[in-house]
C-alpha cells in the first residue's frame, strides 16, 4: 500500500510522524486481501488549540474515511486508526450478514479475528468505568447540572416522559437532548 502523508495549515511533517502513520495503517491493511488497498492519503493539520488527522483509503468497492481532532497529533492518529478499524468491522459484519454482494465479499480476509483486535484496541482506550444513579428531572434541570459539573453531556431520567435521556452541548453552542425508546 502506498501511503501519502501531507501536512497542512503550517504543520511540519517529520519522519517520525510519517513512520508512525505508516506503521499504524498496516493494522488496517491486514484485514484486506492482497491488492485491495492500493493507496491511502493522510492529512495532518494543526490549529491554534488542536490537531486534526484525516485518513482516506479508497478501494474498489468502498471508501474508508476518518477525521479526528485531538490536542496531540499521535493521539489523533491513534483515534483515527481506531475509527477506521470500527468501519472495517461494520463493513465485514454487513458482508457476513446480509450484503453478500459479489465483489465485496472477496475484499476481506477470512482469517482475521476482528473481535480479538477490537478487545485489544478497547482495552488500551478504556480508562474509567462509572456508574450513575438516574434521578428524575426536567431537561432544564439536567442542563443546569451539566453546566455545574462542567461536562459536555449529562444522563438523566426525564420526569415528564419517564425515559432515560442525554442532554449535550452541540458544537454550535446550543443544547440538544437524546431520548431513549
Amino acid at each position: 500500500m502506498k501511503v501519502e502523508v501531507v501536512g497542512k495549515n503550517g504543520f511540519r511533517l517529520t519522519e517520525a510522524i510519517e513512520g508512525y502513520v505508516v506503521n499504524k495503517l498496516q493494522k488496517i491493511e491486514q484485514f484486506f486481501a492482497n491488492g485491495v488497498i492500493e493507496n491511502a492519503r493522510v492529512v495532518c493539520k494543526v490549529y491554534n488549540d488542536h490537531h486534526k488527522v484525516e485518513i482516506t483509503i479508497p478501494t474498489k468497492n468502498l471508501i474508508l474515511r476518518s477525521e479526528v481532532c485531538d490536542d496531540d497529533m499521535y493521539a489523533a492518529i491513534d483515534k483515527s486508526i481506531d475509527k477506521l478499524i470500527s468501519q472495517v468491522r461494520r463493513h465485514k459484519d454487513k458482508v457476513k450478514g446480509k450484503l453478500e454482494k459479489e465483489g465485496i465479499k472477496q475484499v476481506f480476509k477470512n482469517d482475521v479475528d476482528l473481535d480479538l483486535l477490537e478487545k485489544e484496541v478497547m482495552a488500551s482506550q478504556l480508562v474509567k468505568n462509572k456508574k450513575i444513579d438516574l434521578r428524575p428531572m426536567t431537561v432544564e434541570e439536567a442542563i443546569d447540572q451539566m453546566e455545574l459539573l462542567g461536562h459536555s453531556f449529562f444522563i438523566f431520567l426525564n420526569s415528564s416522559t419517564h425515559k432515560v435521556c442525554v442532554t449535550y452541548l452541540r458544537d454550535d453552542g446550543n443544547y440538544a437532548v437524546i431520548e431513549t425508546n
